[in-house]
């Protein structure tokens, strides 16, 4: 293992997260935040500076990354990004938080997470809270899958970073031979969403600010909003339809949108496995939603399909916007709308949970061995579409589950410790570790109740979430560390 070159890299990733300074700076500059200005950029200053002096230290040392190297570093960067990030938060002279608030709000945007400690959202400056949507855009698609597109420094290794943090099992698949070009092609497709979701948000009566705002937050299938009442704030259908649609979109594999885009058709939507599966946990979980209120909820104050199918979309798909407080629902709807997040997003997207495709494998895994039970002769494979699945990564996928129901138990046990209630306790850790938000019981809006303890938990649960728990995990077994 390379630790200096490994330096290298990390200084030059901070170097170019530094610039993220720079859009906030110029909306507190806009909306006459003047101390928030000096903020923003004492902030780009430091971490500018710690950054080249990392990449000072080995500046000499150039060698291709491995995929050892590729897991430090993205460990590494994930938090030494959330240290820096919390900065903005931490020194700001107009909310008064602990460090440890600072760096929980700092972790919950760039993982997309959408968990907050912060109150009185419509008062504070425009410019901090355009800082916390940007943190969510960024970490959407990912700093380093950044980085590997426009930075040519890494060379062949980028690809050990591209399979270090992008979410889901099959992390060999690449859009386009070089890895470089399949991380401008994410990027243009993330990009070009983004803007598409801002017009539509302007055009249907969300000033600009706001527009921009929540499109950073629904595209990345991040959560935060500007406001207090989050996305109920906006009471036009249109502005939450137009919701629904992005988040649906972002929660599917964006490989299959840069083929859309490139090749100019969309049929190869209807014949993705993933997909299929994708839409019937969602048409399912509605059904069971709208059903629930119907039956337990007379008087249900708002139109009954549109809120649930946008709580639905919103949970399921682990974006966490809300239009109302589900956690005032009968309480089967809440749970289920909970265990739809475990599942998550597809596998390639900006969303969170264990992924449809796992889910997916794992169901057709299990029913394979109930036939083997009845056939004990048979030869029965696992098949997601035409193609078999590999054992090995069935096996993986076993693993990863495995890993996940223990690091959810264990934290699950250590909210409890805290004095936590059980519903709030399960909802907090299953909200943080699938990249969720919003969970049940104290922390259904917010997590300011939480004690610092807890809260730093939920802060590791966030980052293994986000990097899927081996990315990790693996950098504490002792063979790791081996040459």
């Amino acid at each position: 293992m390379n630790l200096l070159y490994t330096t290298r890299i990390l200084g030059v990733l901070l170097m170019v997260f530094s610039s993220a300074q720079i859009l906030p700076a110029c909306v507190a500059f806009y909306y006459s935040e003047t101390s928030l200005i000096y903020v923003f950029l004492y902030t780009l200053l430091a971490t500018f500076v710690c950054g080249f002096i990392l990449y000072l230290i080995s500046s000499n040392r150039k060698e291709d990354l491995r995929t050892k190297d590729g897991f430090l570093i993205t460990v590494l960067f994930w938090f030494v990004l959330a240290i820096f990030g919390s900065f903005p938060f931490y020194f700001s002279d107009v909310i008064d938080i602990s460090y440890i608030d600072s760096l929980f709000e700092s972790i919950s945007g760039l993982t997309t997470t959408g968990a907050t400690v912060l109150m009185g959202l419509d008062d504070m400056p425009r410019s901090l809270l355009f800082y916390r949507q940007l943190l969510q855009w960024l970490g959407g698609m990912g700093i380093i899958v950044l980085a590997v597109a426009v930075l040519p420094l890494l060379g062949i290794g980028g690809m050990q970073l591209y399979k270090a943090e992008t979410p889901g099992p099959l992390k060999d698949s690449k859009l386009t031979p070089r890895i470089t070009e399949t991380a401008k092609a994410l990027w243009y497709v993330y990009l070009t969403m983004t803007i598409a979701c801002a017009c539509l948000y302007g055009w249907f009566g969300m000033s600009a600010y706001d527009a921009i705002c929540h499109a950073f937050s629904t595209v990345s299938i991040g959560g935060f909003s500007t406001h207090d009442d989050n996305f109920g704030y906006f009471s036009q259908e249109s502005i939450r339809w137009v919701a629904v649609i992005f988040m649906v979109i972002a929660g599917m594999n964006f490989g299959l949108h840069y083929i859309a885009w490139s090749k100019r058709r969309i049929l190869h939507y209807f014949y993705d496995s993933e997909v299929k599966a994708y839409f019937f946990i969602l048409i399912t979980a509605f059904l069971l939603t709208y059903i629930t209120l119907k039956l337990y909820m007379e008087n249900f104050d708002g139109k009954l399909i549109q809120e649930s199918v946008f709580q639905v979309v919103s949970i399921a798909t682990t974006t966490g916007f809300l239009t109302a407080n589900y956690s005032n629902w009968p309480l089967f709807v809440p749970i289920l709308l909970l265990f739809a997040a475990f599942i998550g997003a597809c596998a390639g997207s900006t969303g969170g949970g264990i992924k449809v495709i796992r889910t997916l494998i794992l169901a057709k895994q299990s029913a394979s061995e109930i036939t083997k039970i009845i056939h004990p002769n048979a030869v029965t494979s696992v098949k997601i579409g035409k193609k078999a699945v590999d054992s090995r990564v069935a096996e993986s996928i076993w693993g990863f589950f495995s890993i996940y129901v223990i690091v959810f138990i264990i934290l699950f046990m250590f909210l409890l410790a805290q004095g936590n209630d059980f519903i709030t306790s399960f909802s907090a850790v299953g909200a943080t570790i699938n990249n969720l938000g919003p969970g049940l019981g104290e922390v259904s809006t917010n997590y300011q109740s939480l004690s610092d303890l807890s809260k730093s938990g939920l802060c590791l649960a966030m980052i293994l979430g986000r990097l899927e728990i081996f990315t990790l995990l693996v950098l504490f077994t002792p063979s790791f560390w081996k040459n």
